[in-house]
């Protein structure tokens, strides 16, 4: 039966499978089964399925079972051993940090030495390593290109390439970065090129840097062809901007709720909404471009350690989390559209596992929610007016009767952000990064921030990942007067110019 087929029967490296094994990891989800046969021959992919599916490991595996680590038989015969043979490439920071991890766990017992590169950390360790040596390299694609401009970094070795995400880096801005980067590979590369939606955009790209691409479409086991998972139970809400922190609160307190992301479209409002769960008793922490790099990577930390279990998060953060039991996705601002909004909710149900998604819809976001609806068929075209007090809510969330906006002191059992170490990266954004603490001494959330932001002049890096800083230069112009719940009731556009700033360049995820 296809069903019983185990990762050992696709003629993977044991010390591959093991290393899966160990994970507990024995049999591939639809689109690595699909995948596995085609990319251990070398075939060029591009590989399309529902988020929170197993795209990782469905070039991951393939990428690793071909690269000769130190010790085996041909390594020192390679025309550059310890060159990198084998690139990833993701748009955001998270995302790589996560594809890392998953590679770095699948060759524990392979020797393969795997490098995460990406902007705000410190220069000098990334070319220390790769003066050592690396089989497998995975960044963001800014200071990939920093460093090979400044000769650390050769890719002419490289004879796997993945694309990972590669609809959000067209979105980020990305393309020219990612030709730049292909251009360094050898023409006789293994390109794989993975995605959650295909524009015609990447599918051009893949035309012109991919030779005869087999297309793999995963499909879920029952046919069901829409673009949500069908593990996700979702509801929509019209609510109140001086009512949302405290349905929120409510909404934190339902019956087997777990890890859970709250999204917005702002950074301001993450910080904002995530002080005002604090205040209320919730381990809640916030992710956003305003953070340096160490406080972003304290905060995702302290959530996968299950210190904090609210995740308040703009959209950077939408692409790369990969936290196991994660129940409940929030949307406190309504996304921008449809592939914003699949992205969000795919933090939840991955893996084969349940989740809600529950959206909250401003009178003004209307439009805006008809046509996400309309384009995913979501059957909630008018959401029903909805408050804090609304017994639907109660009753449609599981949330016990009798339940407030503040969490019992009984149930405050988490350890909080204060729990995760803040590390000091050593990049541009540790100048000023730490010189505050936030209240209940929760370093790099609220009083690091100040800190933080003194330090992201001159970072070169910032320059290079324009799509995210345009996404966030978007997100500080886009914000809403601050008002109780987070947000005012009308958006006003605004634009402050501080002269002689640098702070324009250095707003980069």
């Amino acid at each position: 039966m296809q069903e019983d087929r185990t990762f050992a029967d696709f003629g993977l490296h044991p010390d591959l499978v093991r290393g899966l094994a160990d994970n507990g990891i024995t049999h591939p989800f639809p689109i690595q089964a699909m995948t596995l046969p085609v990319a251990l021959s070398r075939h060029d992919i591009i590989g399309q399925a529902k988020t929170g599916t197993g795209k990782t490991l469905g070039f991951g595996l393939p990428l690793l079972h071909h690269v000769l680590a130190p010790g085996d038989a041909g390594f020192a015969d390679l025309a550059a051993p310890g060159a990198p043979q084998a690139l990833v490439v993701a748009p955001t920071r998270e995302l790589a940090v996560q594809v890392s991890g998953d590679l770095a766990k699948a060759s524990t017992h392979r020797g393969i030495r795997v490098l995460t590169i990406y902007g705000g950390r410190a220069y000098e360790p990334q070319i220390e390593t790769l003066a050592k040596g690396v089989e497998v390299v995975v960044g963001t694609p800014g200071r990939l290109l920093d460093l090979a401009a400044k000769g650390h970094l050769s890719l002419a070795h490289a004879r796997t390439v993945v694309l990972d995400e590669a609809d959000e880096m067209l979105d980020l801005g990305f393309l020219p970065d990612v030709e730049k980067l292909l251009a360094l590979t050898p023409a006789g590369r293994h390109t794989m090129l993975f995605s959650a939606t295909m524009p015609g955009a990447v599918v051009s790209l893949a035309r012109q840097y991919m030779t005869q691409p087999t297309h793999i479409r995963a499909m879920s086991d029952d046919g069901d062809d829409r673009q949500t998972v069908a593990a996700v139970e979702q509801f929509a809400y019209r609510a109140h901007a001086m009512d949302k922190v405290e349905m929120v609160a409510r909404i934190l307190q339902s019956e087997g709720r777990g890890r859970t992301i709250i999204f917005t479209r702002t950074k301001r409002t993450a910080a904002k909404v995530a002080d005002d769960l604090a205040d209320r008793g919730f381990a809640a922490a916030p992710i956003h471009g305003d953070l340096g790099q160490g406080a972003r990577e304290q905060a995702l930390r302290a959530f996968r350690n299950d210190k904090v279990d609210v995740l308040v998060a703009t959209d950077v953060a939408a692409r790369g989390i990969d936290v196991e039991a994660v129940t409940h996705v929030i949307n406190f601002q309504c996304p921008e559209d449809e592939k914003t909004y699949l992205h969000r909710i795919g933090r939840t149900a991955r893996a084969g596992t349940t989740g809600v998604a529950i959206t909250f819809v401003d009178w003004d976001d209307m439009p805006r929610w008809g046509l996400i609806n309309k384009a995913l068929d979501l059957g909630y075209p008018e959401p029903e007016e909805t408050y804090s007090s609304s017994p639907h809510l109660y009753e449609q969330l599981n949330i016990p009767e009798g339940t407030r906006g503040t969490l019992p002191r009984s149930a405050r059992t988490h350890e909080g952000l204060a729990g995760e170490r803040l590390e000091d990266l050593g990049g541009p954004e540790s100048r000023g990064s730490g010189r505050g603490r936030g209240r209940s001494g929760r370093d790099g959330a609220r009083g690091g921030r100040s800190g933080e932001r003194g330090g992201r002049g001159g970072a070169s890096e910032g320059r290079r990942e324009g799509g995210n800083r345009r996404r966030d230069n978007a997100e500080s112009q886009g914000e809403q007067p601050a008002a109780a719940g987070g947000q005012g009731g009308r958006r006003r556009r605004r634009t402050t110019r501080v002269p002689g700033s640098s702070r324009g360049a250095a707003t980069t995820d």
